[in-house]
């Protein structure tokens, strides 16, 4: 759209803020000037000259009741059972399989539809920490499935650049895009023609960790006003002895909670960790509005039909994690191999059926998923029931600091980045140092958006 010479291609600034902070540029915004795109769910409509937009689809959370776990349960094996169905077609399928809960789920369930193992593909990682080959050995054993693994190498990552910049039309941040690459590449190379994804479990079945956290600040107001700010709230403040434990938690505690949802959610985004004059040129922040990003957040959470907390959270991950994030992500690293995804968790009948479920049924306590996991316990091994949600994460800040290309390209890209005049040097330069003496993998999240940003705009032309 933007190659026609009736809207050209010239750089929105707040496109780049945008995704700063969301790392990538979430709708209905794009990278350009004078484009949009449409919301998930939504349909334009054009009538002889008039545009309107409207959502044709929207997540309906309207409570149920509690059917009890039996009734609940044998719905949702139907429905499972009925969405993995409906991706297989006369193509030859394939599943990743990441040794998660929802990667898993689907290659058990794949199995059993199609009588006989499935050809699964895993991404391993030589960096202490982020590997969980092991998990996805114990469920390819679980269901007898042929397993397929491919050990990343810090190479891999400075190949896949130039595929991940060419095949998105606009930047984008994910960096798990490129074991998501290789893993596609794999399946391809064996002749599968379509893969299956677990992607969605967390967004409609309560997965994701930070449900379970806020559930811990919005519990603060259980607590009667009168106490809250009559008691508690003096007392965490209280002069010279706040910053001595515990008062210091406490303090941290209440500060945090009266941070309302959804604004919360963000309190550890790096915009936030450190001043805007800090991170960005004076020039480039006077172009762009910073609380536009928080507006985003709170049109969405405030679009649920629903006023439970965590199912309002979980509508915003539908929209910024789900639509925005993962399922491009998945989508085009599929694509640029050559094969089609597919996503079984997101089959009509399955979401249509979670967003009824009882909140409690998705976080109990501060149980994540506790109605997913124990509706599949006889499907999946106890060690991935138990096991601690990690997914295809990728160690590329310990890598960009020990191999000596990708540190050479990381370099060469935040060099290039800060004669745009948009973000500071000495920004760069403080997150590098970190990076390289403190913590890799942490401030290895921002070097590498602010580095695929560049490398995207040059591979543009920009």
């Amino acid at each position: 759209v933007a190659c026609h010479p009736a809207v050209g291609r010239q750089i929105d600034l707040q496109s780049i803020y945008d995704f700063f902070y969301f790392h990538v540029v979430p709708s209905p915004g794009t990278v350009y000037q004078r484009v949009e795109k449409l919301l998930p769910g939504e349909v334009l409509s054009y009538d002889r000259g008039a545009v309107t937009r409207r959502f044709y689809w929207a997540m309906d959370y309207t409570p149920e009741g509690d059917r009890g776990f039996p009734a609940f349960r044998k719905d949702f094996r139907e429905h499972l059972t009925t969405g993995v169905k409906h991706s297989l077609d006369s193509t030859r399928a394939g599943a990743f399989l990441s040794g998660g809960t929802d990667s898993s789920t689907v290659v058990g369930t794949l199995t059993a539809v199609q009588g006989h193992p499935a050809e699964t593909f895993s991404i391993g990682f030589d960096a202490e920490g982020f590997d969980e080959m092991e998990y996805a050995r114990i469920a390819a054993h679980r269901f007898a499935s042929h397993s397929h693994e491919y050990y990343l190498k810090p190479a891999d990552i400075v190949s896949a650049i130039p595929v991940i910049t060419a095949q998105y039309d606009e930047p984008f941040g994910n960096d798990s895009a490129v074991p998501a690459y290789f893993c596609a590449k794999l399946a391809r190379e064996r002749g599968i023609e379509v893969m299956l994804a677990g992607d969605g479990g967390d967004e409609i079945f309560g997965g994701n960790a930070r449900y379970a956290k806020q559930k811990v600040f919005e519990a603060y107001f259980h607590i009667p006003a009168f106490l809250r700010q009559g008691l508690i709230e003096p007392l965490a403040h209280l002069r010279g002895l706040s910053d001595h434990l515990p008062l210091r938690k406490l303090k941290s505690y209440v500060d945090q909670a009266n941070v309302r949802l959804p604004d919360r959610l963000e309190a550890y985004n790096f915009l936030h960790r450190s001043p805007l004059s800090d991170i960005f040129e004076q020039d480039f922040l006077a172009t762009v509005d910073p609380s536009a990003t928080a507006r985003q957040l709170r049109a969405v959470y405030e679009r649920t039909n629903h006023a439970d907390p965590v199912k309002r959270m979980m509508h915003i991950d539908l929209k910024f994690t789900l639509a925005d994030n993962d399922l491009r992500k998945v989508v085009t690293m599929c694509e640029a191999a050559g094969i089609e995804a597919r996503f079984p968790l997101l089959d009509d009948g399955l979401v249509n059926f979670s967003g009824h479920l009882p909140p409690e049924y998705l976080v109990k306590g501060l149980k994540l998923r506790w109605f997913f996991k124990e509706a599949l316990r006889d499907l999946l091994p106890e060690q991935i029931i138990n096991k601690t949600k990690h997914g295809f994460g990728l160690p590329f800040g310990p890598w960009s600091v020990s191999h000596g290309p990708l540190r050479e390209l990381v370099g060469d890209g935040l060099s290039a980045l800060t004669r745009r005049g948009w973000v500071r040097r000495t920004y760069l330069d403080h997150i590098l140092h970190h990076q390289r003496n403190t913590h890799a993998s942490y401030y290895g999240i921002m070097i590498w958006v602010a580095m695929i940003l560049e490398q995207w705009l040059e591979a543009h032309n920009q």
